[in-house]
């Protein structure tokens, strides 16, 4: 990998756009926002409430498939639940459209917040300058991607943009990887795919033969338990370049 490949494979949230990372700081943003419509519920045991819901929510892969088209949806019945939990034992809990309110807030604030990476442009155009071909490759909605890719300017950057809403499949299933290599008329042994999910942009094509690269913006670090293992990891996206 010290020389810059034929093609690249990128993902689009928190990797050229900060979008979902640190989601322990939104909530608790919204939820001092709402914290009237809240109480008498601590913010402190609302944030914990949440944050476990959503980790539980997204964790079962045939659910993260079917609600990540669906994000604003989602979010509501993440909220539900864990109010849900928190009136079980025994907590006095808001009224049901409190509840939708305070997740759509949630929603509207994630896209108002959502950034370009400060080099991902100047990466981009370099790596095209230099000949190499360029896909996006994304999970979710066409919709909500159309907008992303609209928003930061990235339609013309890429030789082939690859919306999951858009084409009915998405990672980690192996022909999202391989329509987008076939796309860039390249194999994958000649493509590397950049991201920051160790099963969508590393395990997933590594086993088609990709090289996969680890973007870690935010420093944190392979997971202790974690089974992936990265060709390479990034803390920015200009080291794609050196």
């Amino acid at each position: 990998m010290s020389r810059l490949p034929r093609a690249i494979l990128f993902d689009l949230d928190d990797t050229i756009i900060q979008a979902y990372g640190r989601p322990e700081l939104a909530w608790s943003a919204v939820i001092a926002e709402f914290a009237p419509a809240l109480a008498p519920l601590k913010n402190s045991d609302v944030l914990v409430a949440v944050l476990a819901t959503t980790s539980s929510f997204w964790a079962d892969p045939e659910r993260h498939r079917i609600w990540r088209q669906k994000l604003r949806h989602a979010r509501r019945e993440i909220v539900a639940r864990a109010f849900a939990a928190m009136a079980s034992r025994g907590a006095n809990v808001p009224p049901a459209g409190v509840q939708t309110r305070f997740a759509d807030r949630f929603s509207d604030y994630r896209d108002e917040n959502r950034r370009l990476f400060p080099d991902a442009h100047a990466v981009i155009d370099a790596l095209r300058a230099q000949g190499v071909r360029l896909a996006l490759v994304t999970n979710g909605s066409s919709e909500d991607q159309r907008d992303k890719v609209t928003q930061f300017d990235l339609a013309h950057r890429f030789d082939h943009i690859q919306i999951e809403g858009e084409h009915g499949f998405g990672k980690p299933e192996p022909r999202a990887y391989l329509h987008a290599t076939q796309a860039l008329d390249v194999r994958p042994d000649e493509t590397w795919m950049v991201g920051d999910n160790l099963e969508w942009e590393v395990i997933a094509p590594q086993k088609l033969g990709i090289h996969a690269i680890w973007y870690d913006p935010f420093g944190d670090g392979l997971p202790a338990d974690s089974i992936a293992r990265p060709d390479r990891v990034v803390r920015t996206l200009s080291e794609l370049l050196a």
